[in-house]
């Protein structure tokens, strides 16, 4: 009987919890609403897309609890370059190797690398995402965590509604707020995504557009073709704490590899330049308890940084171009 009224009392509490998140939501959504008239945005977008905007409680359980911060490396990497993923990407490259040929070409990059960002992005386009775009940048944006960013990529969309850029019936996609093949925030369909086939509308769903947005989006940041992302390497125990960074933060800790070298045993088989500019991560630090800081460890160049613009996760990173490099082999 105790047990049960413990249960009963949890439940309730759990209940005025998420009544006090609603209407705590509802008067930010009011401020916000203001704040967006101010930006620019008409009041006639408003009245038609935020009004069914609601508190997403599940949003706030996926930003707390990403594989990024919980899965080590091997596993992670393990996960989104699977053979089967692979496999996937080439069945689809075979449909429609003429148009992501010709894309690759013209923004002057790898087909692999597209290939590698749209299979771990969503597979391929099977895994788009669900959620209420709206709904999900509004709870994020109402949550402290990144309220700042979130606010500002609502506030863009809503200006892509504004100029019929975008139609907001169409806005489903992740808990973060991406969309399309290869989930773009509302930023980077506002300062990279084009309209390839001449349509006279972008479609992030289709071939076309969603892989030439990417390409230009990769482009822009400046990608070397052809170019390293990082090379797998073992370490020395006597290397110094100070060369090994776990975090992104960390990144712009270069140095020239020829000052790093004596501390990477299998260095004679990496074929880098003296001069060039690198940096050691060791990912694992921060994630696994009891973490070996030398294993696994990872030497990484500019193109690897540029992968982090697209989303910070040092793992992320390394399973892009783990899987970039299988296709590689086979095309």
């Amino acid at each position: 009987m105790k047990v049960i009224k413990f249960i009963f009392i949890i439940t309730l509490l759990n209940l005025n919890c998420v009544y006090l998140k609603a209407d705590s939501f509802n008067e930010w959504l009011i401020s916000f609403k203001v704040k967006a008239i101010k930006d620019g945005i008409s009041e006639k977008t408003l009245n038609e897309v935020m009004n069914d905007v609601i508190f997403l409680e599940k949003v706030i359980e996926y930003d707390r609890y990403q594989p990024e911060f919980y899965e080590d490396t091997n596993t992670y990497i393990g996960k989104r370059s699977s053979n089967l993923k692979l496999k996937n990407g080439l069945n689809l490259y075979n449909k429609y190797s003429s148009s992501i040929d010709n894309i690759a070409i013209e923004f002057d990059l790898e087909k692999e690398l597209l290939l590698a960002l749209m299979g771990i992005e969503t597979n391929y386009g099977k895994y788009l995402g669900k959620m209420d775009i709206l709904s999900s940048l509004a709870t994020l944006s109402y949550d402290k965590r990144r309220s700042e960013f979130f606010t500002q990529e609502l506030l863009i969309l809503l200006r892509l509604i504004d100029k019929q850029i975008v139609n907001y019936k169409t806005l489903r996609g992740s808990w973060a707020g991406a969309f399309g093949n290869f989930q773009f925030m509302p930023s980077t369909i506002k300062n990279y995504a084009i309209d390839f086939d001449k349509n006279d509308k972008i479609n992030l769903k289709s071939i076309d557009d969603s892989f030439a947005s990417a390409a230009n989006y990769l482009n822009k940041m400046g990608w070397k073709k052809d170019a390293p992302c990082f090379k797998k390497i073992k370490l020395n125990k006597d290397i110094p704490i100070k060369y090994l960074i776990y975090s992104a933060r960390g990144l712009e800790i270069k140095k020239k590899y020829k000052h790093l070298k004596k501390y990477i045993i299998n260095s004679n088989n990496l074929n880098v330049d003296d001069n060039a500019l690198v940096t050691i991560i060791t990912p694992d630090k921060e994630i696994v308890d009891n973490p070996n800081i030398h294993d696994p460890a990872y030497l990484v160049f500019s193109n690897y940084e540029l992968i982090l613009k697209w989303n910070r996760s040092l793992r992320f990173a390394l399973a892009v171009c783990t899987l970039k490099n299988k296709f590689k082999n086979e095309l």
